[in-house]
């Protein structure tokens, strides 16, 4: 089968790279690539500008699936016009994926189906929101409605960021439309875990629990960015809580969006707060993670293609479950000075295949190539991914591969991966 990927980050190459190794794929195929992408997919001809023109092209280069990394072409809606056209597409038409697209729909449909959340309130207007944080209790946590890139929940400690907060999205319109309504909701207190599951609309099959690193800075400090590591699985979520998670949250969201009317086919990412009172959901996301899918897939032993789509066409019942490698994998993103602020293009980076020679897995996403050379093209340059039987020997092999990069001003944070240590030497002291 010929497999066109549509996104040009990390994930997006990882995504290449795993459907590159399925038995049912003879070539895969990318529109807007990175250097990375280029060495294991071919470019599909033509701009691709508009999700009309490229099923056009994808109809006339005779491509047999498509998988949509990003949200954005979801939320605008390109499995719709795939569709239309009766092509075969994997992800979430765009009613399903408001929730995503929209906080506000989603935490009403949780709020509506008893699906565990932080307690919230909905404004459309920035005095009304004003007037409520005065009387408000802190910290809070204030989200955009909309999309914005990983970036549009903002924690606040007192009433002066909170009010700083509205002013930036709704009134400065920091993040476009997707300020149009906010979302203040109760700040939850616990740990983080990422759990991303593949559904066909009414079965869904999990993959290993992850965990990202949101901050640009180590221990977890500094402003949120889409994304400096992420390792997997995740020791907080045993097998209890994870059948927990599947039923409580993840099945019963599929079983809510079916009820709503709007079936959900394709990938439901909940991004969780583990607590006292149990998991709780923080967001959803209508696709796999970045950087969490970079660390998940060289852990997937299931066929990628046959899983994907088995969901797509609603048979997911005949692959009966995820198989994976025992172990762990942790990837270390590397990013360009200033982000997730203002950054430079154009750095030549050295060291990528001196880091795959030490067995590590390079997955690029802001570069490029030019005469030869691979050069920077974005905040977030590329994942370097370990693997080992232990996550401490995962995390030295990751480290290790890094150390092979070289570009100026290269940035990564240092303590990917050691909240997990932790929370296995507290379960350890627990048993």
């Amino acid at each position: 089968m010929k497999v066109l990927v549509i996104g040009k980050g990390g994930r997006e190459h990882a995504l290449m790279w795993k459907l590159s190794q399925s038995k049912g794929v003879s070539e895969v195929y990318y529109v807007k690539g990175n250097a990375g992408m280029e060495k294991i997919g071919k470019l599909l001809p033509g701009e691709g500008n508009g999700w009309e023109n490229l099923a056009e092209t994808v109809q006339q280069e005779n491509i047999d699936f498509t998988v949509v990394g990003p949200e954005q072409p979801l939320v605008e809606g390109i499995v719709n016009v795939f569709k239309d056209r009766g092509l075969r597409i994997f992800g979430p038409e765009r009613e399903a994926a408001q929730l995503e697209g929209s906080k506000v729909f989603a935490k009403e449909l949780m709020r509506k189906y008893g699906i565990p959340t932080a307690t919230f309130v909905v404004f459309s207007e920035p005095e009304k929101a004003i007037r409520f944080l005065e009387n408000s209790v802190f910290p809070l946590v204030i989200k955009a409605d909309g999309l914005a890139a990983g970036k549009g929940a903002i924690v606040c400690q007192d009433f002066a960021e909170g009010k700083r907060a509205v002013e930036r999205i709704m009134v400065e319109k920091e993040f476009g439309e997707a300020g149009e309504k906010i979302i203040v909701e109760e700040f939850l207190e616990g740990h983080e875990a990422s759990i991303i599951g593949v559904t066909d609309g009414e079965e869904i099959l999990l993959l290993p629990s992850s965990q990202d690193h949101k901050q640009i800075y180590d221990g977890d400090r500094g402003p949120n960015t889409g994304g400096m590591g992420a390792y997997a699985p995740c020791p907080l979520m045993d097998e209890e809580l994870l059948q927990m998670v599947r039923e409580k949250i993840m099945l019963a969201t599929v079983k809510a969006m079916q009820k709503e009317g709007k079936i959900f086919k394709g990938v439901l990412y909940a991004g969780l707060m583990i607590g006292r009172e149990g998991p709780k959901v923080l967001e959803f996301n209508v696709r796999f993670g970045d950087p969490e899918t970079q660390a998940l897939l060289p852990l997937l032993k299931t066929d990628f293609l046959e899983l994907l789509m088995a969901a797509e066409e609603g048979s997911l019942k005949k692959i009966k479950n995820i198989s994976r490698e025992k172990g762990y994998a942790v990837c270390v993103v590397i990013a360009s000075e200033g982000y997730p602020g203002n950054y430079e293009k154009g750095k030549t980076i050295e060291g990528i295949e001196q880091a795959e020679k030490t067995g590590c897995i390079v997955f690029q996403a802001g570069t490029k190539t030019v005469d030869g050379k691979v050069l920077t093209d974005g905040g977030r340059v590329m994942g370097v991914v370990g693997k080992g039987n232990t996550l401490p020997g995962a995390i030295e092999h990751a480290y290790q591969g890094v150390k092979q990069v070289h570009f100026a001003g290269m940035y990564y944070r240092k303590d990917i991966g050691a909240k997990g240590l932790k929370y296995s030497e507290n379960i350890s002291k627990e048993k």
